[in-house]
């Protein structure tokens, strides 16, 4: 079969490769229909992350299942599949902690090459997914392959940039310091949906500008000192600037979420200002398999457009070139 993978920085090749097997009766094969990028994927592909080549990429995508499992969803089904690894039974994943599974070994991700565990990646013509009955999320009736594509991982980010703090603080202002393509203008859309008084939303490219607004948030350019104060605030640019404005513009006891990673050694943060105002902080990865059920209600509600977001929709087989320089959000369907 054929898997798309990074050889070298800016270098993608179609890889033939054996066709994965299934190893026990959670075990379920699936045929990736639409992928999409993640906001991660265009440094992966520069060789600006530590996670280097050979990796088979693509770790966002809807599916459909060719080989079901005992319990999953049945043959023919349409699922969006999480980057994360989890079993659904272990401890943490009982309480939702899906992105730090106990039954397998740490970090384990599609679409990161051997620093993931060799899992493979979604630009393939085959994927096995383990524990199915659990990791598989069938879409809603109405919503599309392209639309869902990216609710595996970067969707799911924007939730959790926004939903615990509104539960916390109903109807409250927010503030999101953007910078990547697709993960703060879907914290945006998540925030209407939930119903944020205000939304404020802070970047430097004004394509992103423009689209915030057109989401339904003030659009502000760049990062100042700070704003506000908002109850709810995040940051996703891999920017210290950005980092600082959010924890800056933090309403006394509210929630300040990081989401961006930032790979400076040394990130200075107003810690001694978080104190007095008694802020929570939270930083890490998003715990995928638990929001997406949330994401997916909210996308059937058409309270939430993914494809708003969406810069190309692409053929299957543009994937290398388009991938090679690729700076914005893209979804690589098979129905293209």
């Amino acid at each position: 079969m054929r898997e798309l993978t990074l050889v070298e920085p800016r270098r993608l090749e179609w890889a033939d490769v054996d066709a994965p097997q299934r190893r026990d009766d959670r075990d379920a094969l699936v045929r990736p229909l639409a992928v999409a990028t993640c906001d991660l994927d265009a440094m992966i592909i520069s060789g600006r992350t530590p996670w280097q080549p050979p990796i088979a990429v693509g770790h966002e995508c809807v599916a459909e299942v060719l080989e079901p499992a005992r319990g999953g969803p049945g043959r023919g089904a349409l699922v969006s599949v999480p980057f994360q690894i989890s079993c659904g039974l272990c401890e943490r994943c009982r309480r939702g902690l899906t992105g730090n599974c106990e039954s397998v070994p740490f970090l384990s991700m599609y679409g990161f090459g051997s620093a993931g565990g060799d899992w493979g990646g979604f630009l393939s013509d085959l994927v096995r997914v383990p524990f199915s009955d659990h990791m598989l999320a069938p879409l809603p009736e109405g919503v599309s392959a392209e639309a869902a594509a990216s609710v595996s991982d970067n969707i799911a980010d924007g939730w959790r940039l926004v939903a615990p703090g509104l539960e916390q603080w109903p109807g409250g202002e927010v503030l999101i310091a953007g910078g990547s393509p697709s993960v703060g203008l879907y914290g945006v859309q998540v925030a209407v949906a939930l119903g944020a008084s205000r939304v404020v939303y802070c970047d430097v490219r004004d394509e992103r500008l423009r689209k915030a607004e057109e989401l339904g948030a003030e659009a502000v350019e760049g990062y100042p000192e700070r704003l506000g104060p908002f109850p709810v605030t995040a940051m996703v640019a891999a920017d210290p600037a950005a980092l600082s404005l959010a924890a800056r513009s933090t309403a006394a006891d509210g929630i300040c979420t990081c989401a961006g990673i930032v790979f400076q050694p040394e990130t200075p943060i107003p810690l001694l200002e978080m104190y007095t105002r008694i802020t929570t902080f939270h930083t890490g990865r998003v715990h995928a398999r638990s929001a997406m059920p949330r994401v997916l209600d909210l996308m059937a509600d058409g309270r939430l457009r993914p494809e708003a977001v969406t810069d190309r929709v692409l053929g299957w087989d543009e994937a290398p070139d388009a991938l090679a320089d690729n700076l914005g959000k893209l979804v690589f369907s098979r129905s293209r």
